[in-house]
């Protein structure tokens, strides 16, 4: 009977302490939200918490007036996103994968300039040299392109990749199978885990990405990201002072606070990774060779 209070009592200490960490946690974020959806100037007020005092959209449909090139700029932050993450897993993984040979001579030397690179860099100016000599300047490729490797990605998948029994890769080339066919057809598939918390973290740095717009394509309208132009507001805002008009002619008599405005934009910003990150997180749990042969 005391065993049973005490678990009792350790049970419900355990769902407080729970209950408390998830309040925590989730607060900042619905105080965002709170505050995207309030009154600006009742904003500028304080005191607002979980649920808006005032409720509006004006702060969303002001933004979107604001930023005419946001649609636009949408459009190439999802294509970014999509291409950059599915290019940049496929190109960590193959260079992984290569570096995970046993029987590749170079191995210890690809493996010690990728770490260099994690420590060592050129600079900005030398950076920015070698995008224009690429005929990258104002190019979507800009995107991309330099974001293919990172030496952090390929050295958590070769970690990953060294756990795969080779008795696997062995086996399937006594059955006649050849590198790219080892690699899609076994390795891929039983990477998935890293392969996904990898997506994820392309996946985020390219959708929050803004400063390459600014430093490489910010001359083609055309070329702008949904980052770069929620950027471009919040600065319009801020430049003018606390309380700042960022909308349309028709609209110049709504006064609105930078503080409002920039709740909204971190809440455009942050909504579409958290519809992605549900799809991926199953992979992070999930054992990297359930079924295959045990060493």
């Amino acid at each position: 009977m005391l065993k049973n209070q005490a678990k009792t009592t350790v049970d419900m200490i355990i769902l407080l302490f729970m209950i408390y960490v998830v309040t925590v946690t989730i607060y900042p974020f619905l105080n965002v939200v709170a505050k995207s959806f309030n009154d600006p100037i009742d904003t500028v007020k304080g005191g607002i918490h979980i649920v808006p005092r005032v409720f509006t959209i004006t702060n969303y449909t002001g933004l979107f007036e604001a930023g005419s090139n946001l649609p636009q700029a949408t459009v190439i932050s999802v294509l970014r996103t999509v291409i950059g993450t599915v290019t940049a897993v496929l190109s960590c993984s193959m260079f992984a994968f290569t570096l995970s040979r046993r029987d590749f001579i170079f191995r210890s030397f690809f493996t010690a300039i990728l770490v260099i690179t994690m420590y060592v860099g050129g600079g900005l100016i030398p950076y920015y040299m070698l995008i224009r000599n690429l005929k990258l300047i104002n190019n979507f490729w800009v995107y991309i392109i330099p974001s293919l490797i990172h030496a952090f990605n390929v050295i958590v998948i070769r970690s990953y990749m060294d756990t795969v029994p080779i008795s696997l890769q062995e086996s399937a080339r006594i059955d006649g199978a050849n590198d790219l066919v080892i690699f899609f057809r076994i390795i891929f598939p039983l990477c998935k885990p890293v392969l996904a918390t990898i997506a994820l973290f392309v996946a985020v740095g390219q959708w929050n990405s803004w400063f390459d717009t600014y430093l490489y394509a910010r001359a083609v309208k055309a070329l702008s990201t949904l980052q770069f132009e929620l950027r471009k507001v919040l600065d319009s805002a801020q430049s003018v002072g606390n309380v700042v008009d960022i909308y349309s002619e028709s609209l110049r008599s709504a006064r609105k606070s930078p503080e409002a405005i920039k709740m909204a934009i971190t809440v455009i910003a942050t909504v579409p990774i958290l519809m992605v990150y549900p799809f991926l997180q199953k992979y992070f749990v999930s054992g990297i060779t359930l079924g295959a042969v045990k060493e």
